[in-house]
């Protein structure tokens, strides 16, 4: 059996809006007498508009944060991250659990998260970049703090 994808709330919160505007709009229009059809009706579609332009600049402004984000990579990787002893105290029995689950991450994605978090980067940042639970990027941070 197949699990659910995760739901988007901000995309269901957004229908549930919309529905909400409809609905509102048709009873406004349905109860307004015919001669302030007109005028209700612009004030509908303007405010239809405005809430348009919200939208929109609030996902654009988002979309524009995580692709900041995105370049926000730690500008230090080098060679030096990749040695015979990047992977020395590598926690794989605390880990092993975590990958025996169904949509378990790989290892080589573990590995990736175990680099990030010998150099200093923080479980959260872990978390968001490489799409990883949080209780195994909090995991691998606690034991590269240890190994330090």
């Amino acid at each position: 059996m197949r699990p659910l994808p995760h739901p988007r709330t901000g995309e269901g919160a957004a229908v549930l809006g919309l529905l909400t505007l409809i609905v509102l709009e048709t009873t406004v229009l349905a109860t307004a007498s015919a001669r302030d059809r007109p005028l209700v009706s612009g004030a509908l579609i303007g405010a239809a508009t405005a809430a348009f332009i919200v939208v929109a600049a609030i996902r654009h402004s988002h979309r524009k944060a995580a692709r900041q984000a995105r370049r926000r990579l730690p500008e230090t990787v080098g060679e030096s991250w990749f040695t015979a002893r990047t992977l020395d105290g590598f926690p794989m029995e605390t880990v092993r659990p975590h990958l025996l689950g169904e949509d378990a991450p790989g290892l080589n994605h573990l590995y990736t998260a175990w680099i990030f978090a010998t150099h200093g980067q923080d479980a959260k940042w872990i978390e968001r970049h490489l799409d990883l639970p949080a209780d195994v990027t909090r995991l691998l941070v606690e034991a590269a703090r240890r190994r330090h």
